[in-house]
C-alpha cells in the first residue's frame, strides 16, 4: 500500500455533505439560489447519489403528505400527531415548518417522474391518513437525478467520505475527507456547511448475524457521520436517547406499514391474541399518550414485546385473513375472487419489490404464499434516526415567524455552530418528516444557508496545519497496519491493532447486553449504564489501534469511530433521564415510570471541542399549540 496521498483542496460558499433525501432537496433548493446570487454549491458524498441514502433501495409509500390543498389535514393536525407520537418531546416549530412545505416536494417528485398511485378520480390513493403509495423502486433516481441535474456534475463528489470538520472560531469553515477510490484526501473550504449524512446503524448488535450480517431495517452504510460531525464541531445535540426500534417482518425486515394500513391486518401472537386488544389496559400506565389516536409507535410495540417476554411468542402479521377480508366481497363470483386475490398477492409482493428486495428473496426461499399463511414479525435492534420515530440528531434553529425566542437564532436549521446547518436524520427533535418532510427539509435548510452566505459573505480562515494533523490522522490505520502486518501469520489476530470488523463486534456487544438491546429485552438500569460507560472507555482507547488492510477498510474504521461517539451520546443521554418515557424502545428497570412533573422536557448535551469535555442538560418544552 503506497502512502503517498494527494491533497484536494475545494473552495466552495455551500458545502453538502450526503447523497440522501435532505442532501438532494438541498442541492435542488440551494443551486436554484446559488445561481441567483452567483454562488458555488458543492455536494460530496460517501456513496453514489442515486442508491445512497435510507430510500436507496426504493420505498412503496411516502409517508408524509398532508394535503392541504385538499384541505384533508392541517399542519396543526400533523404537530398533534407528531408530538403524541414522541410522548410529548418534540418540537412544534420544527415539525410545523417542514409540515407547511412538504407537499410542495411530493408534487415535484411526481413532476420529476415519480410514479403515485392514483383512484379513479384522479386523487393520490393513501395508504393511511399521512401516507400515500407509490411504485418506488426507483424513487431514489428520480430524486438524484433533478439534483444531479440542478447542480451539475462539476460541482458533486461521490466515493469521498467526510469525517472531520473544520473550524475558525465559532464558525464552521469547511470539512475534510477522502476518497474510498483513489489515494486522494480532500479539504473542502466553505463559508456554510449543511450536514445531511443520515442516521446511524450498527452501534447495536443486530439481530441478523452469521450468513445475515450487513442486513438491516435501516441501510448499513449510514454509520453515525451527521452525529460525529455536528458533535464535534462543538453543537448541541438533542435527544440522543430517543432511538427508533421498528417492528418488521423478522429477519429481512420487509415493511408493516402496507399490511397495518391498507390491508387492515392484524397482528397477533402465536395462540392467536391480538396484543393490541388482550394488552389494551396496559397503555393506561402511560399518562394521556395511552389515550391518543394512533397509540403512539412505542407503545405499540411495548405490548407485542410484553407478550415475547411472557412466552406468547412469536408474533405473527396475518396476512392470510387480511387477503381474504378484502377479497371476501367477491366470493359470489368466482372469477372475480380468484382476479382481486390476484391483484392483491401482487400488491403485497410489490411492497417488499418496491423497498426490501430481500423480503421478498426471504418470502420465495420459505415458501411463503401471503395468502394462505402468516409471516412472523419482531422487534428489530436499535437505531438512531431523527426522520422516523426516533428523534435524535442537532439542536438547531426554528423559523423567525414560527420558533419562540428560545429556539430561533438567526437562520432556519441552523445548529448552535455558526454557518453549520442540519437536515433529515441530522436534525433533532422533529420526527416523522420520513423521504418527502427529509427532502423538504433540505430544501429550507439549503435557503437558509444560502441567506447566512449572503449575510456573512467572508470566507473563514482555515488552519493548513491542522488540517495535515488531520490527514495523518485519518491514513494513520494503513501506517499502523503496514508496520505490524508481519508480527503474526494471521493478520486478523494481532496484538499490535484490531480491524473495525472485530471492534465494531465488541461496540455492539457493549451497547447490545447493557444499553437495552435485543438481548436485553431492551431494558437497562443504573448499574448497566455504568458498565457500558466503562467498557466503552476500553474501547475507545483502542480505537487508537484500529488499522486498515486498503482504502475500503480504511473507511471501515471511520464509521465505527463515527458509532462510538454516537453510542456514547445515548450513553449519557439515556443516563440523564431518570424515567422511562419511550418503553418498546428502551425501558429502565431502576426508573420503570413516566415522569411528566420532571422529565418533560428535551434533554440535550454538548462536547466542547477546546476541553474536550461533555454537558448534559435539560432545555423546555414549549409548545405552538394546545
Amino acid at each position: 500500500m503506497p502512502m503517498n496521498f494527494e491533497t484536494v483542496e475545494v473552495t466552495t460558499d455551500l458545502l453538502i455533505v450526503g447523497g440522501g433525501m435532505a442532501a438532494c432537496g438541498a442541492a435542488v433548493e440551494a443551486a436554484y439560489w446559488g445561481k441567483k446570487y452567483n454562488l458555488k454549491v458543492t455536494l460530496v458524498d460517501k456513496a453514489s447519489m442515486v442508491r445512497s441514502g435510507a430510500v436507496g433501495m426504493g420505498l412503496s409509500a411516502i409517508n408524509q403528505y398532508i394535503g392541504l390543498a385538499k384541505g384533508k389535514n392541517t399542519v396543526e393536525d400533523y404537530i398533534r400527531y407528531v408530538r403524541n407520537d414522541l410522548m410529548g418531546v418534540a418540537r412544534d416549530d420544527l415539525v410545523a415548518n417542514i409540515a407547511r412545505h412538504v407537499d410542495s416536494t411530493v408534487h415535484l417528485f411526481e413532476k420529476w417522474g415519480l410514479p403515485i398511485w392514483k383512484d379513479e378520480n384522479g386523487e393520490y390513493v393513501n395508504e393511511g391518513r399521512w401516507q400515500i403509495m407509490i411504485h418506488g423502486e426507483s424513487y431514489k433516481v428520480i430524486v438524484a437525478e433533478a439534483a444531479k441535474n440542478a447542480l451539475g456534475m462539476d460541482n458533486i463528489y461521490e466515493r469521498v467520505f467526510v469525517i472531520e470538520p473544520l473550524l475558525d472560531g465559532d464558525r464552521i469553515a469547511g470539512a475534510v475527507g477522502f476518497s474510498v477510490r483513489e489515494n486522494k484526501f480532500y479539504v473542502f473550504k466553505a463559508k456554510a456547511v449543511l450536514a445531511a449524512m443520515g442516521g446511524c446503524v450498527g452501534v447495536f448488535k443486530p439481530r441478523s448475524t452469521g450468513e445475515g450480517l450487513g442486513r438491516s431495517w435501516y441501510p448499513p452504510f449510514s454509520t453515525g457521520s451527521s452525529t460525529y460531525f455536528t458533535i464535534r464541531a462543538g453543537a448541541e445535540m438533542t435527544c440522543q436517547e430517543v432511538r427508533f426500534i421498528p417492528v418488521r417482518f423478522k429477519d429481512a425486515y420487509g415493511p408493516v406499514g402496507a399490511w397495518f394500513l391498507l390491508f387492515k391486518s392484524r397482528a397477533t401472537n402465536a395462540f392467536g391474541e391480538e396484543y393490541m386488544v388482550t394488552r389494551r389496559d396496559e397503555l393506561a400506565n402511560w399518562g394521556k399518550y395511552g389515550a391518543v389516536k394512533p397509540i403512539p409507535a412505542n407503545l405499540r410495540n411495548y405490548l407485542g414485546m410484553l407478550d415475547v417476554f411472557e412466552g406468547k411468542g412469536p408474533l405473527f402479521m396475518r396476512t392470510e385473513e387480511a387477503i381474504a377480508n378484502l377479497a371476501k366481497k367477491y366470493e359470489d363470483d368466482e372469477k372475480a375472487f380468484k382476479k382481486k386475490m390476484k391483484e392483491l398477492e401482487a400488491e403485497a409482493w410489490e411492497d417488499f419489490l418496491d423497498m426490501t428486495i430481500s423480503q421478498a428473496l426471504l418470502w420465495a426461499a420459505t415458501n411463503v404464499e401471503p395468502e394462505k399463511k402468516p409471516s412472523e414479525i419482531a422487534a428489530a435492534e436499535p437505531y438512531f434516526i431523527g426522520s422516523h420515530s426516533g428523534a435524535s440528531g442537532a439542536w438547531v434553529s426554528g423559523p423567525e415567524d414560527l420558533a419562540p425566542a428560545e429556539y430561533f437564532w438567526g437562520y432556519a436549521n441552523m445548529t448552535t455552530v455558526k454557518g453549520l446547518f442540519a437536515a433529515g436524520d441530522a436534525s433533532g427533535a422533529s420526527s416523522h418528516k420520513f423521504s418527502s418532510g427529509s427532502h423538504a427539509e433540505g430544501r429550507i435548510a439549503a435557503k437558509a444557508a444560502i441567506k447566512f452566505i449572503l449575510e456573512n459573505n467572508t470566507q473563514p480562515n482555515v488552519d493548513m496545519a491542522k488540517v495535515e494533523e488531520l490527514k495523518a490522522r485519518t491514513y494513520k490505520p494503513l501506517e499502523l497496519f503496514e508496520q505490524h502486518k508481519d508480527f503474526t501469520t494471521d493478520p486478523e489476530v494481532n496484538p499490535n491493532y484490531i480491524l473495525p470488523r472485530m471492534y465494531m463486534f465488541r461496540l455492539q456487544k457493549i451497547m447490545d447486553e447493557y444499553m437495552g438491546g435485543v438481548s436485553a429485552n431492551f431494558t437497562t438500569n443504573q448499574a448497566m449504564i455504568d458498565r457500558a460507560k466503562e467498557l466503552l472507555g476500553y474501547l475507545k482507547e483502542d480505537s487508537e489501534k484500529l488499522a486498515a488492510r486498503n482504502l475500503h477498510e480504511l473507511m471501515r474504521v471511520w464509521e465505527n469511530i463515527h458509532r462510538t461517539w454516537q453510542a456514547e451520546a445515548h450513553i449519557l443521554a439515556v443516563d440523564f433521564r431518570k424515567e422511562t418515557r419511550w418503553p418498546g424502545y428502551y425501558f429502565r428497570s431502576d426508573y420503570p415510570k413516566l415522569d411528566e412533573e420532571n422529565w418533560l422536557c428535551f434533554v440535550n448535551l454538548k462536547w466542547d471541542p477546546n476541553t474536550g469535555e461533555w454537558s448534559v442538560f435539560k432545555k423546555p418544552i414549549i409548545t405552538l399549540i394546545d
